[in-house]
């Protein structure tokens, strides 16, 4: 298993980055939201450490059932997630973390009562989150390299037709535990609250493609965030 820990730094988050997540698109917040949100990310900087692990492992896509097979564990990843995966000859699970320490922040803020700096710290971790799971898919790049495989997109329970219970099946797949120190409550969410977890197909003739929001019925996806009119 791969595993690593982050600082911000190495994250290279942008106010850009959080006024988008924060629902702003391309525009800018007003001046006041502009200057917490600098503020709180030289705050997040000194204590963040952001983490991430994964594996590399064989696995069964039966396209009819779609149901991926790995490790004695089968999930259900629904249609859109089994058409992405098709042509894979080996997986990745993964798990990917704005950590504790976050977290704690959060908790912190939210016993203030701020509700701007709980709004804004919200939108940062997603961030960071997000941003920790893409240092994980460089990572993942640089071990694909000298194979000239490519990769999938990630899927993550909860998502396209994978119902977030099977998180209670892919946490235990993980030869570490708990994986990147994320923890799954009964009800399969992950603590801490922003984290990632998922699967990536591998292979020399996958790839990696825009997401397919259209194809999608799930309107609080993430994703649906980033994209742009036409």
């Amino acid at each position: 298993m791969i595993k690593k820990e982050l600082t911000a730094g190495e994250l290279g988050i942008t106010p850009a980055d959080i006024y988008e997540q924060m629902g702003y698109g391309m525009a800018m917040p007003d001046g006041m939201t502009a200057e917490e949100t600098s503020q709180m990310l030289g705050r997040i900087a000194s204590f963040l450490r952001a983490r991430f692990c994964f594996f590399v492992t064989d696995g069964n896509l039966d396209t009819d059932t779609r149901t991926l097979s790995a490790m004695g564990h089968d999930f259900s990843i629904g249609r859109i997630i089994t058409r992405q995966l098709r042509g894979s000859q080996r997986y990745v699970f993964f798990v990917a973390t704005a950590g504790m320490e976050f977290e704690e922040f959060q908790h912190a803020l939210q016993a203030e009562g701020d509700m701007v700096k709980v709004f804004i710290a919200d939108a940062i971790g997603s961030v960071i989150a997000e941003k920790t799971a893409d240092r994980m898919e460089e990572e993942l790049e640089k071990l694909l390299a000298p194979t000239g495989w490519h990769h999938t997109n990630r899927f993550s329970p909860g998502y396209c037709g994978w119902h977030v219970s099977e998180q209670q099946q892919l946490f235990p797949l993980f030869p570490e535990q708990p994986p990147a120190g994320v923890t799954l409550t009964e009800s399969s969410l992950m603590t801490p609250i922003k984290s990632v977890s998922g699967v990536i197909g591998l292979g020399p003739d996958v790839r990696k493609l825009d997401y397919s929001c259209g194809l999608c019925d799930f309107k609080q996806c993430y994703k649906r965030k980033i994209l742009r009119p036409s």
